[in-house]
Formats: C-alpha cells, structure tokens, sequence
C-alpha cells in the first residue's frame, strides 16, 4: 500500500489560496489553475492506483473462487443484450458483453475484470471532487482512501452493479460542481447523462439527484442556474428513457422486483414488522463496508459539518443511509444497498479528518490498507484457510464443480436438457455449460414469474424427458435418481442434491 510520507508530500503543493463556486469562497489550500481546480495531486494519485488496479488484477487472474450467482446471470444477460433485464438495469450486461467481447473469452477473470479498473477510475474522479472543494492534499488523500475502502476492494474482486455505478455517479458529482461553478448548462447536462448512466447500472443512483437536490436548497454555493438545472434533468431523462419504455413493456418487471426486496411496500401495515434489530445490524454492517475510520467520520461530518463544502457533501452523501436506514427498521436492508453514500461522502469523510484529526487519516489507511490486502490474498489461497471444517469463501467455491457432475450426469443418461428451480444452479449451469451444447431451463412459472431464468428460459410442456435437479425428489418421480451429487464443500455442503430423469410436464409440476 502507498505510504503517509508520499501523501504527506503532496500538501508541498498547498499554500493558501482560494476558490470560488458560483461566488462563494471555499477555503483551500492547493494551488489552482482557472478553473478552480487544485493541481499537483494527479501524477500521484493516478501511479498508485495504477499500481493498486495491476495488484488486484493479478491476484483475480490467479483467484480460485468461482463465479458467484449474481455474477453468473450478469453475464448470462450479456450474451442476451437488451434495454432491461429481469432485476436490474442494462449496463452491467454491457460491460460484461463489451469486455469478454475485447478478449474473446468469456472466463470468470473476464467477466470480473472491470471491477478494479472502474474504482480505480472512480478514486481519481473522487479525488477530482476533492480538488474542486477542498485542496490538492484532500484530493490525494480522497482517492486513496475511496481505493483502499473494503467496499472497493472487495469490488474489485467480485463484480457488482455498485462497482459499474461507482465511476459515474462520481463523475456526475463532479460535473454538477463544475456546473455551479460555471453556471453553464453544457457540464449541467453531461452531468445528467452521466447520472443517467449510473442510474442504468443501479436504481440506486436516484439518492444522487435527492442529494443535489438538498445541496442546491441548503448550500447556495453548489446551487446551478434554472437553466442548467433543466439541462440536467433532460440529460438525465433521455439516458434512463430506454429503460423506462423496456420495463412498460415489460410489465414494470425490474420495478416489481424492487418492490420484492423492499418487502413492507407488499404488506398490509408499513409497520407490522418493525425490526429494530435489522437498523443496528444494517449500521453496524457500515462500519466493515467502509472502514471504522472512515464511517466514524462521516457521521461526524453529517452531525458537524462545518464549511460550505462539507454541507453540501454531507447533504448529498447522507439520503442513502437515512433511506436505507428506514428500511432497514421497517423490514430487511443488506450492507451494501447504501454504497451510493460513500462517494461524496468519502470526500466528506477526509475533509472532516484533514480539518479536526489528521492523524488518523493513516490510521484508516492502515486498517482499510490491511483488508484491501487480505481479501485478494483469500481469493488466491481458497479454498483455504477453513473454519469449522469449511472454507472461508465456501460461498464462492464448489459452484463450477457441481455444473460439471451434473453436465456429466446428463450426457451419461442421454438427455439434452437439464432443468432446475434453484438459480443458484440454474446460474453456474448457463456459465459453466455455456459449450456443452445442453439446454438449461427453470420449471414454468405459476404466475408471475419470479427470477430471470422463469421469466426468459422456461421449461416447455410435453413427454420429453429432461434431467431434473433438486434436493427432493417431486411426487411425480417413480424412478430412483439416475445420479446423486458429492457437494461436501463450497456453497453447496448443507444441502444433498440429485439428478432424476423426468418428463417436462413432471418437471413443471415440481413444488
């Protein structure tokens, strides 16, 4: 990892000096160019994370874990490339189409391999929001922090909507503060598009706008004109308008999907399962995502933000915790739903450390720089090391190994289609079987259906016989299995899985 002396070096460029936004001093301490933005911190920033993105991208061509199911049905949809998919927006399946397609490969390293390039890209576009607020010291010290968060390592070794949201969502940020600068609508409306474009990735890049929204209305100094406001929102309609007109022609499917996991929207009472609980362990969850340093900061920025600048950060950083927060007490949140924080609120969190605790800015290093090393150091040496006779990445491992038994046992018993309820297996299948010349398929949906694999690869009906893979056998089956499955270890070691040969009907009328 880079050492404090190398960043320490960096404020050689700070003497005093100012900056304006739209008329409104910032105190800073970098040296400036005309157009506001501290200088001196780029050179730097951008060897480290050339050197951080080289080192993850060798410890992810040598990692050992398999492809994780989400991972798997991005890529599946790549190879099936629309304007909406059943879950989640478009731009992850292009990303994925785009790379293995410039490679001609579709291996895991392949379809993971965005991940470190784009958070590097993101840190030095969060370091360029830190140079237009704050000084060129905050700016090395922000892209080096966001590099070496445990949501950016970890990221970087397994790919996620977040990670394909993270560099455009910063870069919107940062075109909206050139906008306030400037006052002109052409960076207002790049910034919509560019939000656009993180709102293609994860819907949760909304929190953007309700946060430049509190920002404008609270802080007049990122406040953009009326007409480059509109420009914005146009920009940002006409990117998200192909998606809008897929899920209406699509019966609002991702829109449904969403409602799913938001889970209190479908119940009788918002409050019928309060689950206090839930928001201790969701918050507690924020301490590993971005590091007990940097969190720890950043409620404090929120609580005592101090100048203009770290108002408007925390203004905008903060939607997506206080939302996520309510869901998280009205039902269920996971850990990562609230990712969109940690871009302005990095920047907010290193301002607020440089201003009040310096000295813990290479503590967080520390503490973040030892995960940021411990993850990639796992993902090489899985399956080991273990706990409890199971490894510590179990969830990551054993998925490809159970495609092949069970891709072996259908070409054993002769039959060109394996179907399966679970997507987990459904996932791998698709990937792992993507040569094998077998069909996949999901049981047919009674109703709406309820994953991908339901909604765009059903089972037909008929007498044709299929290989049906499950942990019971259905009440139709009178045959005994025609293979069972050694799942001893990985993601599969609590469940016992086999392989009946059925007929589709048979198999669409499994529970």
């Amino acid at each position: 990892m880079p050492s404090t002396g190398a960043i320490r070096s960096s404020s050689s460029v700070s003497r005093s000096a100012s900056s304006s936004i739209s008329g409104t001093s910032f105190s800073s301490t970098g040296k400036r160019g005309r157009t506001g933005l501290a200088r001196g911190w780029f050179g730097p920033a951008a060897a480290i994370v050339a050197l951080v993105t080289a080192l993850r991208l060798v410890a992810l061509w040598f990692g050992q874990t398999d492809l994780f199911v989400d991972e798997s049905q991005y890529w599946l949809w790549g190879r099936n490339l629309d304007l909406g998919y059943y879950s989640k927006p478009p731009l992850i399946a292009w990303v994925i189409r785009g790379v293995t397609g410039l490679f001609g490969s579709d291996a895991a390293f392949f379809v993971r391999l965005p991940g470190a390039v784009l958070h590097g890209a993101t840190a030095l576009l969060l370091g360029g929001v830190a140079a237009r607020l704050l000084d060129a010291r905050a700016a090395l010290w922000t892209a080096v922090t966001y590099l070496t968060l445990p949501m950016a390592a970890l990221g970087s070794l397994l790919f996620s909507t977040d990670t394909v949201m993270a560099p455009f969502l910063a870069a919107a940020l940062l075109f909206n503060l050139r906008a306030a600068e400037t006052g002109r609508a052409g960076p207002a409306m790049l910034a919509g598009v560019l939000a656009g474009c993180a709102f293609l990735a994860k819907y949760a890049a909304i929190y953007l706008l309700i946060g430049l929204g509190l920002a404008a209305v609270f802080v007049p100094a990122v406040r953009i004109p009326p007409r480059a406001a509109l420009a914005l929102a146009l920009g940002f309609a006409a990117t998200i308008l192909p998606n809008v007109l897929w899920n209406i022609g699509n019966g609002l499917a991702t829109v449904a999907h969403t409602m799913d996991n938001v889970g209190w929207v479908r119940g009788e009472s918002w409050f019928s399962g309060l689950n206090p609980a839930g928001l201790a362990e969701f918050l507690l969850a924020q301490f590993a995502v971005a590091g007990p340093v940097v969190f720890v900061a950043l409620l404090w920025g929120y609580v005592r933000p101090g100048e203009p600048a770290l108002r408007a950060l925390a203004l905008i950083s903060a939607p997506p915790l206080l939302i996520v927060s309510v869901q998280a007490v009205l039902d269920k949140a996971y850990a990562n739903w609230a990712l969109a924080a940690y871009f302005a609120g990095t920047v907010l969190a290193v301002g607020v450390l440089l201003a009040r605790a310096p000295r813990l800015l290479p503590v967080s290093l520390a503490v973040n720089g030892s995960i940021s090393v411990l993850l990639p150091v796992l993902v090489v040496l899985a399956p080991w090391p273990a706990w409890r006779g199971e490894p510590l990445l179990a969830r990551y491992l054993g998925r490809s190994d159970l495609s092949r038994q069970i891709i072996a046992a259908a070409e054993g018993a002769g039959l060109t289609t394996v179907v399966s309820a679970n997507r987990d297996i459904l996932a791998d299948l698709f990937h792992t079987g993507r040569a094998s010349g077998l069909t996949f398929a999901a049981p047919a949906p009674q109703g709406r259906a309820q994953n991908y694999y339901e909604q765009t690869h059903p089972l037909g009906a008929g007498p044709m016989p299929v290989l049906f893979v499950a942990a019971a056998a259905p009440d139709c089956a009178f045959d005994p299995p025609v293979a069972g499955f050694d799942t001893a270890h990985g993601a599969y070691a609590r469940m016992d899985l086999a392989a009946w040969r059925l007929t589709a009907d048979c198999a669409n009328a499994a529970p």
